[in-house]
């Protein structure tokens, strides 16, 4: 059996999500490592204000799930396999030894800040729930030949998908969604329409800066975001990060190879559990658990029983 950490994405961040974490070295450690890369204090960043920020909400997930997972290593606690939704792939590749933390804090600060300045105001995401995805695409089809950008963005399970484009276009597309039989249709709290072709501009950015940073090859299978492939090339991984932005996330894709290749027990590191209720609706023979939730002791004496040998 193996243990994978799950890294969230935007939307899973919560006020005073840096100053809620243990009281150990290695998260201070983190936390001023962050620091130096931004030239400014980290620990300032998860504040209500600050939060409205698409670039503080990036950083603070990284260095809380970084963090956190190097607080659970230092206990033996280790994963076998690693994914991050969204921007938790950089914190994802991190722990895989993949990419230096510092850099990946660089490189989520221009992430955020090209996705702001691509669009400001009027655009962000929304989820639908209970509605197959053969249906929801022909209201999305629908709304686009009207003009409204629309578009599909994360594929988190079988019946819950997320998309993105202008607020307008998507407040239609959801109270369609409803009429049409799904759970559940709400906006997202996320100011940018992530995953979709409207940020192929910043996936561009993205790829031309990463070219200048160094990768390494993973020390535990990465999960792609876009390919949902166990990545093993640096260089790969380089492309899925800078692609993934303006690509859908096949989250339910990455993790269903995960529990194939043996993952019985899935952690999400802080904030939050929303990876969690997606792997325990997925995968109920495995276990799911969230940091947050159980805390670090409990997840580190779940994750070293899974490890122990027969």
């Amino acid at each position: 059996m193996s243990v994978a950490f799950l890294f969230p994405g935007q939307g899973s961040q919560q006020v005073n999500m840096l100053k809620g974490l243990p009281d150990h070295r290695l998260v201070d450690k983190t936390i001023d490592e962050a620091s130096e890369a931004l030239n400014e204090s980290a620990i300032l960043l998860d504040s209500e204000t600050n939060l409205q920020s698409t670039v503080a909400v990036q950083i603070c997930l990284l260095i809380a799930g970084v963090s956190s997972a190097r607080v659970l290593a230092a206990n033996g606690a280790k994963p076998d396999l690693v994914a991050g939704h969204s921007v938790g792939a950089f914190g994802a590749a991190v722990i895989a030894g993949v990419l230096d933390f510092q850099d990946a804090v660089s490189i989520v600060k221009q992430r955020g800040e090209w996705m702001e300045q691509a669009y400001p105001e009027g655009y962000g995401m929304g989820v639908v729930l209970g509605l197959p995805e053969q249906k929801l695409g022909k209201i999305l089809e629908e709304h686009l030949s009207q003009g409204e950008e629309v578009y599909y963005a994360n594929l988190n399970s079988k019946d819950q998908i997320t998309i993105s484009g202008t607020i307008r276009g998507i407040k239609k597309v959801l109270e369609k969604a409803k009429g049409a039989g799904a759970r559940k249709a709400e906006l997202l709290n996320v100011s940018v329409p992530s995953h979709c072709p409207l940020l192929d501009t910043v996936s561009e950015k993205l790829a031309f800066a990463l070219k200048n940073i160094q990768f390494r090859s993973p020390e535990v299978p990465f999960a792609g975001n876009r390919t949902a492939r166990a990545l093993r090339d640096p260089e790969a991984i380089k492309e899925d990060l800078a692609h993934s932005v303006s690509h859908s996330v096949k989250w339910h894709q990455a993790t269903s190879l995960f529990y194939e290749l043996g993952a019985r027990l899935f952690v999400e590191l802080p904030p939050g559990r929303v990876l969690t209720d997606l792997s325990c609706h997925a995968f109920p023979s495995a276990r799911s658990v969230s940091v947050d939730d159980s805390g670090f002791h409990t997840a580190q004496v779940l994750i070293n029983r899974v490890k122990q040998p027969n």
